[in-house]
């Protein structure tokens, strides 16, 4: 389900997250080691809570969900996409994009056509039935996307999506999330240290020490150019 109102899907309030004792589009979260990336993933992601602030999703005050309601808010509205793939090894690629569809519960017949239609979008017709063992890493990571977008999320959180992948495969990683965002009306929010990368967003947040450095918009996205090359 996808929101279709003028207010934003997500809203972000004066969030912090203390250890021990944050309209459609597709945004690049950088910066260094340690500088609070991964835990804004995190938040965004409903896989933690912030300490103080709002996080606010499609209306609805997410720090306030129990657990099982952020689970249900994750199962319906976001996909995640990670660094290692983290596909199962002795499974088709169909039964890997299959598995949320599992989860929720959808009839075989259901799921099977899914995860066909999820893999033909990213340009994996005919690859239903390998492993990840049979396929390059380019391969696995669009696997791994079509099992994020079969239950046709919201919005697609990629933390690192090209990080274990060389130049070509990388920037073919990018221009299929760039056109998941174009032509699907995924919102995709990235994590990465790549320039090169993050100038595929139309919105790149900084982080530094675990606060925003800057926030910024970017009138020439890489993206723009190549999806209407011929």
């Amino acid at each position: 389900m996808k929101a279709m109102s003028a207010v934003p899907l997500i809203t972000l309030k004066g969030v912090t997250k203390m250890y021990g004792q944050g309209a459609t589009a597709l945004v690049a979260i950088m910066g260094p080691s340690g500088s609070g990336k991964s835990t804004a993933m995190n938040t965004l992601g409903c896989l933690d809570t912030p300490t103080t602030g709002e996080y606010i999703f499609n209306g609805v005050h997410v720090e306030t969900l129990s657990r099982d309601q952020r689970a249900l808010l994750r199962r319906r509205y976001l996909g995640f996409v990670f660094q290692g793939f983290n596909l199962l090894a002795r499974t088709s690629a169909q039964e890997n994009v299959e598995l949320p569809l599992l989860y929720r519960g959808e009839p075989a017949r259901q799921r099977h056509a899914a995860a066909k239609k999820a893999l033909a979008s990213v340009g994996l017709a005919g690859w239903e039935h390998h492993t990840p063992a049979e396929l390059s890493g380019g391969q696995q990571q669009r696997v791994a996307i079509a099992r994020a977008i079969v239950t046709e999320p919201a919005v697609l959180l990629a933390d690192e999506p090209t990080g274990n992948l060389d130049t070509q495969r990388s920037l073919e990683i990018m221009n299929l999330l760039w056109k998941l965002n174009v032509d699907h009306g995924i919102t995709v929010l990235m994590v990465t240290h790549e320039s090169d990368m993050a100038a595929y967003a139309k919105r790149i947040v900084r982080f530094v020490d675990g606060v925003v450095a800057s926030d910024a918009r970017n009138p020439h996205p890489a993206g723009l150019t190549t999806a209407v090359a011929p």
